[in-house]
């Protein structure tokens, strides 16, 4: 009878581990999923606070340059 080499064993183990790592991934992603889904969606205050008082087109001149 023939007996398993250790090359057949150390793949069985990484193909395990790969698995193994791959279901712990897919049960992570799962529980993101349903925390978003449970959380109540976000409100948007209506502009955001860097581009607030914006216009578009040239701006006026800081008071540290005007003439």
């Amino acid at each position: 009878m023939a007996k398993k080499t250790r090359q057949t064993f150390l793949k069985r183990m990484k193909e395990k581990n790969r698995q193994e790592r791959q279901s712990e991934k897919a049960a992570r992603r799962a529980q993101a999923r349903e925390l978003k889904a449970s959380q109540p969606p976000r409100e948007d205050e209506g502009e955001d606070p860097d581009i607030a008082g914006i216009v578009p087109g040239p701006q006026p001149l800081p008071p540290q340059f005007d003439d």
